[in-house]
């Protein structure tokens, strides 16, 4: 499996420094990389401060990268949970790229449909706020 991760040549502090400062290259920023972020976010930080920094970091990203329209409150919690339960079941990975190598799954850009219907994930209501999953259940919550 080839990962597509814009950010490769940056070492994860980088990355989550770059992230936090809003330095990071939009266009050089894919699924892949934002499960890196999200890893990366949860392992530092923990679940739930994960989620803050996420919403706040990737809301101003889409701003300065002139896209806000791109930003979607509900999908950034749910991978953000579906990251942070993979982490769960296997904290002992060193760096980002080996642990993503050990959960494959959520290079799958489509995981979100087993939850979510396309319909309910385009309201302005999940841009701008979470709502739960009309599928089936997350199953990865925390409170």
């Amino acid at each position: 499996m080839e990962l597509k991760l814009g950010t490769a040549p940056m070492s994860d502090d980088t990355v989550l420094q770059a992230f936090e400062d809003c330095q990071l290259d939009p266009a050089k920023f894919h699924h892949d990389d934002h499960i890196r972020l999200a890893w990366l976010c949860v392992k530092r930080y923990g679940a739930q401060e994960a989620e803050t920094k996420l919403l706040d970091g990737l809301r101003r990203f889409a701003q300065r990268a002139g896209v806000p329209q791109k930003f979607m409150h509900t999908t950034t919690i749910a991978w953000t949970r579906l990251v942070a339960a993979a982490y769960a079941t296997s904290p002992t990975a060193t760096n980002s790229s080996e642990w993503i190598e050990s959960r494959p799954e959520l290079l799958d850009r489509n995981l979100l449909a087993r939850y979510y219907s396309l319909d309910r994930l385009e309201t302005a209501e999940a841009r701008s706020g979470w709502v739960e999953p009309d599928l089936a259940p997350l199953d990865c919550e925390f409170s």
